[in-house]
């Protein structure tokens, strides 16, 4: 044994010998170096109260803010799915960040959750800094505008794992929460009414099908989609409704939130009410934008399909009390995010459908 063990480190140490390094296996060290010190101001931009240790530790510090009295803590994590493949194609990169950050801090929104920090893994076969550089900046961009810190995360180099130019993204995010003040939907009762707040498109929701119809309609990438190229409109990010929302829960009473994400609005809906009652909208409460119009037509999708697999442009849902439908539409006017009065909640029929379209 002690021979085996002399005459592998001669070899090693003979200088008629090249040995191997991790560059040659595939990983690029100093590739890796070089994107930390390109998101390091990135991540920068994005600190708040709280941050302790960031970005460089073998672990991010985080204290919660002392103005919590029973501070309870809500976690959420999310990919960008699919999406990616169009990001890939178009070698659009800049907004797929964004949409990684909304997956999740307006997951954890719906409970009236804070988004306190939040964390990304990055991974692909060979790492191209300034592509890598670009989805980072739209992380932090999307951090921004929840008010979050980008605290920290991992960029994973793993050669054979992923086709040349692609990548994958997962993150997740951490908020606080009142525990007095923790939004579960139980006080909705009928009489209540179901607000909508505009998506800004199909968010990250449904692409496998915009792919498929995509392809099946001939459309290209340049295609006008109402004075945008069509594939501006379909990459566009999702819409991070953390400030506005937390703000508006300082004046009125949000009774339940559901963030419309897969599922559509027939599935995401019911997960906030209680058994017994239903959620009745109404299709003509809103306008279809013409994304989700012209994904129907080219795709002869079903309407039921549509509600069940898109947003069909609403991002996010609020049930509110009848007295405080006004306040609400007023405050979201002021900050610019077009609602529209979907329907109200009543009785549950038996055997019913927890949420419908008609």
């Amino acid at each position: 044994m002690s021979n085996s063990t002399s005459n592998d480190l001669n070899l090693a140490n003979n200088p008629q010998t090249k040995g191997l390094s991790y560059k040659d296996a595939g990983v690029d060290m100093d590739a890796g170096d070089a994107l930390v010190e390109r998101i390091k101001p990135l991540a920068k931009k994005t600190m708040r109260e709280g941050v302790l240790a960031g970005i460089g530790g073998f672990g991010a510090l985080f204290e919660v803010p002392k103005r919590y009295q029973e501070p309870v803590l809500v976690s959420g994590t999310d990919g960008v799915g699919t999406k990616l493949k169009l990001a890939f194609e178009w070698q659009i990169h800049d907004t797929v960040g964004q949409d990684l950050v909304a997956m999740s801090v307006n997951d954890i929104l719906v409970q009236g959750a804070e988004s306190l920090f939040f964390l990304d893994y990055f991974a692909c076969g060979h790492l191209t800094v300034d592509i890598a550089a670009t989805v980072v900046g739209g992380i932090a961009k999307g951090c921004e505008i929840a008010g979050c810190a980008l605290i920290g995360g991992e960029t994973a180099e793993m050669p054979g794992m992923y086709p040349e130019g692609e990548y994958d993204l997962a993150g997740f995010a951490v908020g606080v929460v009142e525990k007095s003040k923790i939004i579960t939907g139980k006080t909705i009762t009928p009489g209540d009414v179901v607000l909508g707040l505009a998506s800004s498109g199909a968010h990250s929701n449904g692409y496998s099908l915009i792919r498929k119809i995509i392809d099946v309609s001939g459309a290209k990438a340049s295609m006008d989609m109402g004075g945008r190229p069509l594939q501006d409109v379909v990459m566009e990010p999702t819409k991070i409704y953390v400030k506005p929302i937390l703000e508006l829960l300082t004046k009125i009473n949000i009774k339940g939130m559901a963030h419309i994400t897969g599922g559509g609005l027939v599935e995401n809906i019911p997960r906030v009410l209680p058994d017994h009652v239903q959620a009745v909208l109404h299709r003509d409460s809103w306008k279809m934008p013409q994304l989700f119009q012209w994904l129907a037509h080219e795709g002869k999708v079903d309407a039921q399909e549509m509600y069940r697999v898109f947003n069909c442009g609403i991002g996010l849902v609020i049930v509110v009390s009848a007295e405080d439908v006004d306040h609400a539409l007023e405050f979201l006017h002021q900050q610019q995010i077009q609602t529209y009065q979907l329907g109200e909640i009543v009785e549950r029929p038996t055997g019913a459908h927890q949420t419908i379209v008609i």
